[in-house]
This record gives C-alpha cells, structure tokens and sequence, in this order.
C-alpha cells in the first residue's frame, strides 16, 4: 500500500472512530419516580432512542422519600447523573442557586410553556428558568356514577348542589357521601383546602396577591374554604379522624363511598382497582355562573447537571422532552400527568380527559402555600395541613385556624408582616 492511500485510510479510520465515539453516550436520568422506572424503558428511551442514534438513556430512579438526599449527596460527590428530575419551587430551586442546575432559558422548547408553567422552576425574578416542565395534576372529585345513579343524583355544579348530593347519600344510607381521612392530614388540605379555595381566592390573582402583603389569610376569601371544610366532617363516615390516605382510596375503589376528593394522579390506580363506572367533576362553585379556578399544580420537571459531561447531547434530550411527541407519549402513559406545555394533547383516558378538559372552562393557579411562602418557620404548607384537618374534625374553628395561620406567615414573612401591621393601624 502507498504512504498516500495508507495516510488516508488512517484518516478515514480516525474520523470514523471519533464520529463513533461521539455519538456513543449514555445520558442518566436521576428521577424519584420509581413508579414511572417500566414506562421509561418500554415507552419513552425507546421513542428517544430511535429518533437519535448515538445516545442512550438510563432512568436511575430513587425512593420517592429519599430522593432529595440522595441526590444532593450524588451532587456533592459529583456522582450524580446528566439529568436531574425537578421537583416544584424551593427543591430545585437551592439546586439551582447552589450551582447544580444549568441555566435552560435559551432551550427553544422553552417557548412551548406559558410562564405559569415554568414559574415553578425559575428564580422569584424570573431571569432564569432551570427545569423543563412536565406534567401538572389537576384537583377535583371523582365520583362513582353507579352509585349517582342508583340514588338518583346528578353531578353538582354549585356547592349548594355539592352538599345536596352528599344529603341524598346520607339519607339512603348505602353509601359513604364521601371518602377522606383527616390522619394523615396531608388529605385535608391537598385534597380539600387547595381543591375548593381558588374558588374563594380567585386562583393565581389571590395568590399572587397573598404573596404581595395585599392579602391576608385572615380576608374571607382565604377563610370561606375552611369554613365549607368544616361542613365536610358529617360526610367522611366513622372514624374519619384515624382513617389513612390507603384507607380511603379503599373505600372508594371497593365501591363503598360515593365521591372522592381528588388529584388526578388516582386515574390509573383506580382503573385497575374499582370495578365500576367514574366521573369526575371540578370543585364546585360557590354561585350559578361564578368564574370557576382549578388547581393545576406542577409536579414535576427536568433539568441539566450543571456538571454534566455531556451538555450537548443533553440539551439534545431536554428540547424532545418540550417537543409535543414526549408531551402525547408522556400524558397518555401516565393518565392524570398532564403536560404543561401549550399543545392541545388528546387523552385516550376518558377520566382523565374529564379532568384536562376543565381547563377549557376554568382558569388554572397552583397551591396557594408552595411558591415562597412555606420558606420560613413555622411552614405554611405544613400548617396548612393542620389547620385544614383540625378544621375537620371541628377541634379549631375556620376563624381560629385563618388566625393561627396568618401569624405564624406574618412572625417570618416580611410582606404579610407589613400588611398585618398596616390593617392593625
């Protein structure tokens, strides 16, 4: 062989091998949804992977309760791994400041979400926005239309409707007019106080206004919910105050309580449980004709190790993840998991089309307590939960429970603590 056509077959074997080379890597996916660890290999890395030869992924999920630290210990150790799973506000938001989370305000697929959508993983100025978002979970009531049926009942609108309902239930006696337990607390205020105030607090111009020092927890539009709440303990059944979160998809799913209060990460697990028809319906309102507010709330999001070796095959990953291929794959595989982006995505799941399909109708705002005002001590959301079990159970009264929550936010919160001196004086 001659030095030329030797000089060139290295060269092409160099170039070839370099190409190879870099195409074949592996991105890691740090994730707390183990649940999600089938979906990911069967469905999602496989529709990736065919579209970008070269790259492959690896979803490397924890347990849910540990993730946070396990993660800040890969982080610290420099072991974790590409991409990180977000979880909203305060988590990935010291992740960011902590330099952990790349910077992806430049992503193109960025322009896909509104900017309620990526609020949950932006600094409080909003300059930068660190995690693409996912999937919301939409708050409600799922009920089972058989029951509706045999007792003659109809799908409430107003919340004087609403409590008709549970009478009839009450009254025929077959039922438990409603599924929920006040032990666990969480329950009472997720499924309860933040699925029914927005429409009180006018969603996100309430909250926003909360977060501002213009409003206070003790205005009635903040204490009205707990005062319907406090309504809500005469239909949970016997024994409400003991009674778990498992206790009470139990009764429901075995067909012995008529409605249960909601988030719409249940679809799937009571499809494959209750063996009868369901409905959903959207908090009710307070008047015939009343704008109606749903609570949307972001769940879950991806962002960038800020260490990754791969940045550009990550940020490859990171615009599919906000293209509407992964928003269709990824709804319709978690039923319940709503995208955020601004694609109209179809869901095969009628139950959780239900759900989606409130958004046409109703404006849609987050928890009231995640986005700065659960910083301090004592923390609002886990008060919160507090309050709107002890509320419940009729042990605190909704004036007392407003009362207690807006001092512990004003002893910490400078704005709330300015409104609050300013409406003392």
């Amino acid at each position: 062989m001659s030095m030329k056509k030797l000089t060139a077959s290295l060269l092409a074997t160099t170039i070839l091998t370099t190409a190879a080379s870099a195409q074949d890597v592996t991105l890691t996916i740090e994730s707390w949804r183990n649940d999600d660890l089938v979906l990911w290999q069967d469905v999602i890395i496989p529709a990736f992977e065919a579209e970008n030869p070269g790259i492959s992924i690896e979803f490397s999920p924890s347990a849910p309760a540990e993730y946070n630290a396990v993660l800040n210990s890969k982080l610290d150790a420099g072991s974790a791994g590409d991409l990180i799973t977000c979880r909203p506000f305060d988590a990935s938001l010291a992740l960011y400041e902590a330099g952990h989370l790349q910077d992806l305000s430049d992503l193109d697929a960025m322009e896909n979400f509104s900017d309620v959508a990526q609020s949950a993983w932006q600094t409080d100025d909003g300059s930068a926005t660190f995690c693409v978002p996912m999937a919301s979970v939409i708050h409600g009531f799922i009920y089972n239309a058989d029951a509706f049926e045999e007792v003659g009942v109809d799908v409430p609108e107003t919340v004087d409707e609403f409590f008709a309902v549970l009478d009839a239930f009450q009254e025929d006696g077959s039922y438990i007019p409603m599924a929920m337990g006040t032990n666990d607390q969480w329950e009472a205020a997720t499924m309860g106080y933040q699925n029914i105030g927005p429409n009180y607090w006018g969603g996100e111009e309430g909250r926003l206004a909360l977060i501002a020092g213009e409003q206070s927890l003790t205005d009635e539009p903040w204490v009205e919910p707990y005062r319907q709440l406090a309504r809500w303990g005469d239909y949970l059944g016997r024994g409400h105050q003991a009674q778990t979160y498992p206790d009470s998809q139990n009764l429901f799913t075995l067909g012995r309580a008529a409605i249960y209060p909601a988030g719409s990460w249940e679809i799937s697990g009571f499809n494959n449980l209750a063996d009868f028809e369901m409905g959903a319906f959207p908090p009710p309102v307070p008047n015939a004709g009343d704008e109606c507010y749903i609570s949307d709330h972001t769940d879950i999001a991806i962002g960038m190790n800020a260490n990754t070796e791969h940045p550009e095959e990550t940020r490859i990953f990171l615009e599919w993840v906000g293209s509407e291929e992964f928003a269709t794959i990824y709804s319709n595989a978690l039923p319940g998991f709503f995208s955020l982006s601004d694609f109209d995505i179809a869901q095969e799941d009628p139950l959780a089309q239900e759900f989606v399909s409130w958004r046409d109708q109703c404006d849609s705002t987050i928890r009231s307590t995640y986005q700065i005002l659960s910083r301090g001590t004592p923390n609002l959301e886990n008060d919160t939960w507090n309050a709107s079990a002890q509320v419940i159970r009729g042990t605190e009264t909704p004036e007392e429970a407003a009362a207690r929550l807006q001092e512990g936010l004003a002893s910490w919160y400078e704005q709330i603590g300015r409104a609050s001196c300013r409406e003392r004086v």
